[in-house]
């Protein structure tokens, strides 16, 4: 056992994941997260390919379907709501345009940690305010006041995080805005939504509305995006992004009218933008960053859950076959995942291309190169057979 104590800032998916393969190495694992508790609900994320081996690994396989959101597929429809494109969750072995394990982020956050809160301790309402780090270890002083040594520490925290701010620079030099702006929250399914996404775009402006089935009856997750040349609204300020949804999606038809109707009554209202961080390394010294924190691909990808699940379970093996050398650990953990996190990257600038309006019309794309990019993408990284404790063969 290793006894190395390792801070993990973020309690969403890759931080819970990367505390089970921590503990699995015999680390002392403790995650800090700002919110006061898990947040529920969110936004349906998928698990493909190598993601899926991964949480097979995990010992997780059944507790994540059974969690799933059991959406039967998508149809996309234009502005009378008549049905022009039909996919199915089973296309391409369940790896396609809506993926056999499709589950809502609260959801997967909530298995990751049931599965290590035994095995890990979890501060919550609490975040890294300082740190300082020599040679054997970092001192971290928490915005509570408690101060703590640990030999490790990886920022788990998002697209905005605080601790890559705090080590390797202010957001704007890695933050990437594709030129699209996502919003999602829940809403009364009075739309008879049930098995079946459904999604309107509307080409010449650019915009989408869409509602997708939840697991529950009685609601649904209603999601709009818009294009964006920039985007200012600071994203903890939550009624000035409700008002910038109301104007950008104004005229818009289908039922998006009924969907802006339940703005100010839903519980659980996101907006952001749609961007991708990029960075030269994901290290520095003994802090590291994994995740959305260090190479979000963006929501447009569908891919960012996997790379969080796949990145997990390699910094921790990198970092045990290192012997808790972090120069070498890190290192080998980046040389494992960048052509990954390449690839979906890709996908996701891909994707918002494909939605924004225009100009011109678009080349005829290369489809064995795109095939090979969506196979790189789902597939495009081995998961070494670490001598993990307890790992599912």
């Amino acid at each position: 056992m290793s006894g190395n104590k390792v801070l993990v800032a973020g309690a969403s998916i890759a931080g819970p994941a990367l505390a089970h393969w921590l503990h699995r190495c015999g680390a002392e694992v403790t995650v800090v997260e700002r919110a006061p508790a898990l947040r529920p609900g969110g936004q349906a994320v998928d698990a493909r390919g190598v993601a899926k081996e991964a949480i097979r690994r995990m010992g997780l396989e059944d507790a994540v379907r059974a969690a799933r959101t059991d959406t039967a597929g998508a149809h996309t429809v234009d502005a009378d709501g008549t049905v022009l494109e039909t996919y199915r969750a089973e296309d391409d072995g369940g790896d396609g345009y809506i993926a056999d394990i499709e589950i809502l982020r609260g959801d997967l956050s909530r298995v990751l940690h049931d599965d290590t809160r035994d095995h890990a301790e979890y501060v919550f309402g609490d975040r890294i305010a300082e740190l300082t780090q020599d040679a054997d270890g970092v001192d971290v002083t928490f915005a509570s006041g408690t101060r703590r040594r640990f030999d490790l520490v990886v920022g788990a925290d998002g697209l905005h995080s605080s601790l890559r701010a705090l080590v390797f620079g202010p957001r704007e030099r890695f933050l990437r805005h594709l030129g699209l702006v996502l919003a999602f929250y829940s809403v009364p399914n009075e739309f008879g939504v049930d098995r079946w996404m459904i999604d309107h775009q509307d080409r010449a402006t650019g915009r989408s509305a869409g509602l997708r089935p939840i697991g529950d009856d009685t609601r649904a997750m209603a999601m709009l995006s818009f294009p964006a040349a920039d985007f200012t609204v600071d994203h903890r300020d939550v009624e000035a992004q409700k008002t910038l949804l109301r104007e950008r999606m104004a005229g818009m038809g289908w039922v998006t009218p009924q969907i802006l109707a339940h703005l100010d009554d839903t519980p659980d209202f996101y907006l952001d933008q749609v961007a991708q961080v990029v960075m030269d390394r994901w290290s520095h010294g003994r802090v590291a960053l994994i995740g959305d924190a260090a190479f979000s691909s963006s929501p447009m990808s569908g891919g960012g859950t996997g790379l969080a699940l796949v990145g997990a379970h390699l910094l921790a093996g990198e970092l045990a076959t290192a012997d808790w050398d972090p120069e070498a650990g890190f290192a080998a953990y980046e040389q494992r995942m960048r052509p990954f996190v390449e690839a979906n990257q890709e996908i996701g600038r891909m994707h918002v291309h494909s939605l924004l309006p225009q100009t011109e019309p678009a080349p005829e794309p290369d489809m064995e190169a795109f095939t090979a990019l969506i196979d790189r993408a789902i597939n495009g990284v081995e998961l070494p057979d670490y001598a993990f404790p307890g790992t599912v063969k």
